[in-house]
């Protein structure tokens, strides 16, 4: 039985790693490049309209977001700054870049890594340094290719299998499917993904 995603409530916001919650329990990190729409997806996979704040601005994402499902702090998603072609100063942009570099290779409770992409711009720069960061410690990815409602179903597969095809190097650590927001379309399957990285023994991480 899947965890109940609707429960996930707003925790903190931390500038730094060192600000974050406890590292304990089990966590998912979802990271993406600047409008990729890693927001709407958080939205919609926890059935809720605005856990996560959606802008149609780049950037709008600044803080490492933690949100705790229901009262059980033990399992917690994480929204991270988005990266890429924020409109901010670039001495802020490299700030932000090394502060989620310090989050994903430090933090001991992070079970996976939901990396959002655009499925028509997907495997930018960021994206194969976050897969090299994640394969660094051998962190599982779960590739979401979103915005697949603005393609036809066929050119959306053509580009899925695209996109495995370059990163057959990381099969054994990386997932991928096909994902809208707007159609709601492939929740399900990463509910599923979630689950097997969040339903561990808790115990275990602690």
């Amino acid at each position: 039985m899947s965890l109940n995603y609707q429960s996930a409530r707003f925790l903190t916001s931390a500038p730094t790693l060192a600000r974050c919650p406890i590292d304990s329990g089990a966590e998912v990190a979802f990271a993406g490049r600047s409008n990729a729409g890693k927001s709407s997806a958080l939205n919609v996979i926890t059935r809720q309209k605005a856990l996560a704040r959606t802008s149609k601005t780049p950037g709008r994402t600044q803080l490492i977001n933690v949100f705790t499902l229901g009262d059980d702090q033990d399992r917690r998603l994480v929204d991270l700054p988005g990266y890429g072609y924020a409109k901010v100063p670039e001495k802020v942009k490299l700030e932000w870049q090394r502060h989620l570099a310090e989050y994903l290779e430090c933090r001991e409770s992070l079970n996976g890594l939901v990396l959002v992409m655009d499925v028509r711009h997907p495997l930018t720069e960021f994206d194969q340094t976050l897969l090299e960061v994640a394969d660094s410690r051998d962190l599982p990815v779960h590739i979401l290719l979103t915005k697949a409602d603005k393609l036809k179903p066929g050119a959306a597969k053509n580009a899925l299998q695209q996109v495995r095809v370059r990163l057959r190097e990381w099969e054994d650590l990386v997932t991928i499917q096909l994902f809208s927001a707007l159609k709601r379309q492939g929740v399900e399957e990463a509910h599923q993904r979630l689950d097997s990285w969040l339903e561990g023994d808790i115990a275990a991480y602690e």
